[in-house]
């Protein structure tokens, strides 16, 4: 990483920018002409903006081609769930999971056999 190393994590709203533009393999610098800015402004939103305007928002969102709601959403992508142990059918389907694809489909099918006789 090129200059100096950051001495408090980045805002979530910078780390989604930064995501979404490194899954479409932008750098900083094409991103902020797309952007209409600086590239140091960019990193500024990358690493330091807390409360980015809604119109820089909606100009990322854009451009990026994706929705608003994916920098704003409260969580951070995973599911929320109870705490305590997984239930018995949680782990069977992390099981199934791991099973080979031919095996997933037999249970596939299986299980739809006996959700619509129900």
């Amino acid at each position: 990483m090129a200059g100096r190393p950051p001495t408090k994590e980045a805002p979530l709203f910078g780390k989604r920018l930064a995501a979404a533009r490194k899954a479409l393999g932008l750098s900083q610098q094409q991103l902020a002409e797309k952007l209409g800015t600086t590239r140091v402004n960019l990193a500024y939103y990358e690493r330091k903006a807390g409360n980015p305007t809604l119109d820089f928002m909606h100009r990322c969102a854009e451009v990026l081609n994706m929705p608003v709601s994916e920098f704003i959403r409260e969580d951070d992508g995973s599911e929320r769930r109870k705490s305590g142990p997984k239930s018995r059918i949680e782990q069977q389907l992390e099981a199934v999971r791991s099973l080979p694809r031919a095996k997933q489909k037999f249970v596939s099918e299986f299980l739809e056999t006996v959700l619509q006789a129900s």
